[in-house]
């Protein structure tokens, strides 16, 4: 595997994310990296990112839940933003991220009790973590995201990004986030998504990952997010569905996971208005808010 490693200096100077990271050799002899916030012997809060984006997303929810007392963590996914890139698209597999992230959450960071917030791809690998190992997670939230088997279609719009992102000559990976908000993004934020991919070869992460998706119903995580789903169905952890009101890729998951987590029965489950697919950057400290009275309240 030919790795590709960011140079430091692309993440000088981004608004609001004064963070340091922090890395982890997580196997396949690659480094990935996370920031936090809040203090150390905080209850573990855990942020998922998913494509193209990286933990620079969470800014504002980070900001909240340490005001709130809680450990904020962000990883960076392998293959975006501080985090070590395999060079080659069929470098990365759906099972690789899932045991990528276990590796750096439980093997390196040594967690526990864990509240688990997945959008996009983190909700993808974060509900296979919750599943997989139940005795560490404590809480799971659920943002923009799903666990799809292939076993029912995926909407138009994801097919028309999909296409997009394997024919794009020349990936715009700010764009592609910009196209995902409902605010306009500053020029200083586009820039710090841009930051992670100097060129164009460093992108294999954000080319791969739509195409991974579990859109068939024999792709070759289908039995995996299957048995995900049997265990996620009969745990107990209290589970808040936390979507915006305009998400058009995944908006359609939010009642499935109301009413199929027992976790999520009689809660009351918040709709963020006038976000879109990246409501971490529409409705950021929002959506800290929810979580971190979520976590109070159980």
């Amino acid at each position: 595997m030919r790795i590709l490693r960011t140079p430091h200096d692309r993440f000088a100077d981004l608004p609001g994310f004064p963070y340091e990271a922090r890395y982890a050799d997580v196997g396949d002899g690659l480094r990935m990296a996370c920031v936090e916030a809040g203090p150390a012997d905080g209850e573990p809060v855990v942020l998922l990112h998913g494509e193209p984006s990286w933990s620079f997303l969470y800014r504002d929810v980070m900001r909240e839940l340490a005001a709130a007392g809680l450990r904020a963590i962000a990883p960076d996914l392998i293959g975006f933003g501080r985090s070590d890139k395999p060079a080659e698209p069929g470098d990365h597999t759906y099972a690789r991220h899932v045991e990528w992230t276990r590796a750096l959450l439980y093997d390196a960071l040594g967690l526990t009790g864990v509240t688990l917030v997945g959008q996009d791809w983190g909700g993808l690998i974060g509900l296979r973590l919750a599943a997989e190992h139940p005795g560490r997670v404590a809480r799971i939230v659920a943002a923009n995201t799903g666990l799809p088997t292939g076993d029912n279609p995926m909407p138009e719009v994801w097919h028309r990004f999909k296409d997009a992102v394997a024919g794009a000559p020349e990936l715009d990976i700010a764009r592609f986030v910009q196209s995902g908000c409902a605010t306009e993004l500053p020029p200083e934020v586009r820039a710090a998504y841009d930051a992670p991919f100097p060129d164009e070869s460093y992108k294999a992460g954000p080319r791969a990952m739509p195409g991974l998706v579990p859109y068939a119903p024999d792709n070759p995580a289908s039995d995996a997010n299957r048995a995900a789903w049997r265990i996620l169905t009969t745990l107990d952890r209290p589970f808040l569905v936390a979507f915006s009101d305009g998400d058009p890729i995944t908006g359609g998951m939010a009642p499935v996971l109301c009413r199929s987590m027992p976790g999520a029965a009689g809660r009351a489950h918040p709709v963020i208005k006038g976000a879109g697919h990246f409501l971490q950057e529409d409705a950021g400290a929002e959506l800290g808010r929810h979580i971190a009275a979520f976590v109070s309240s159980t």
